[in-house]
């Protein structure tokens, strides 16, 4: 009768084993099979594009997703590199070449998206036809930026630039014509809201300007972007072709974002596949 007892006391704990063992099993399958995406962004309209239009979608798709806000456009590329990011949205393509060249990184975009582009504003003028001979005019002192306020101008038809010149790195050498004599005034990009006030034109970034609180559909001429310089989700070379990121693509693609963009972004800038 006792070694009855301690057999089924043996068989019990036995059975409780295993059962303790499937929760476990069962347990890190689940966390093999969690599907998590920390996405960094600065502040402001990219932030905002990640948490309205791109993690919605993604957690339709399953994933769990957290958002960093970044205040600079330093840390978001460091923590992707070091894996406390999987993806970034924050930067173009010029910025995030020069970036990984710079600090030895790999990193790779995975698609472009809607940007919100520089433009020409003005408390002086109302339209392009108003601006009077000699008016100053704000432009960003970095050459990258300055040479987006050069293209803006000449769209505008306010200045002719040498055909020959690289649209990368136009400057104020390359202005062959200024048909205005505008003066350029370089300062720092994100003084260039304030200066709206104080000088007769402002050649202001688009996140710069949503920042201030501008409205983008104010401005006397929007950019006509080039894609190198739209926004677009980075992340780590060796993730390439890692399911995230072939999902945050898809996503980003599908129509459902697209709507998103055109009720909550207007006046952003669309790259050449959205058109």
């Amino acid at each position: 009768m006792k070694n009855l007892f301690f057999s089924l006391v043996l068989l019990f704990s036995i059975g409780l084993l295993a059962a303790c063992g499937s929760d476990s099993a069962s347990s890190g399958d689940a966390k093999a099979d969690a599907k998590q995406v920390t996405f960094g962004a600065t502040s402001g309209p990219y932030s905002d594009m990640v948490s309205k239009a791109i993690k919605p979608l993604l957690e339709k798709k399953g994933y769990e997703v957290k958002v960093v806000e970044f205040s600079d456009y330093i840390q978001p590329n460091l923590a992707l590199s070091k894996d406390d990011l999987d993806a970034n949205l924050f930067q173009h393509k010029v910025y995030m070449e020069n970036f990984a060249k710079e600090h030895k990184l790999e990193l790779s975009e995975v698609i472009v998206v809607p940007t919100a582009p520089m433009g020409i504003y003005s408390k002086k003028f109302n339209s392009l036809d108003e601006i009077t001979e000699g008016s100053a005019i704000a432009i960003p002192n970095d050459p990258t930026n300055a040479a987006r306020a050069f293209l803006i101008l000449e769209d505008a038809g306010l200045i002719k630039l040498d055909p020959n010149a690289d649209p990368l790195t136009v400057s104020e050498k390359d202005v062959k014509d200024n048909v205005k004599n505008l003066q350029f005034k370089p300062i720092e990009a994100a003084q260039l809201p304030r200066a709206v006030e104080s000088v007769d034109l402002s050649a202001v970034p688009g996140n710069f300007a949503l920042a201030a609180k501008m409205d983008l559909l104010d401005a006397l001429q929007l950019e006509n972007m080039p894609d190198q310089y739209r926004n677009r989700v980075v992340i780590n070379t060796k993730d390439k072709d890692a399911q995230f990121a072939k999902d945050i693509k898809e996503v980003v693609e599908s129509d459902e974002f697209e709507k998103i963009i055109d009720e909550k972004f207007k006046g952003f800038g669309k790259p050449e596949w959205m058109k």
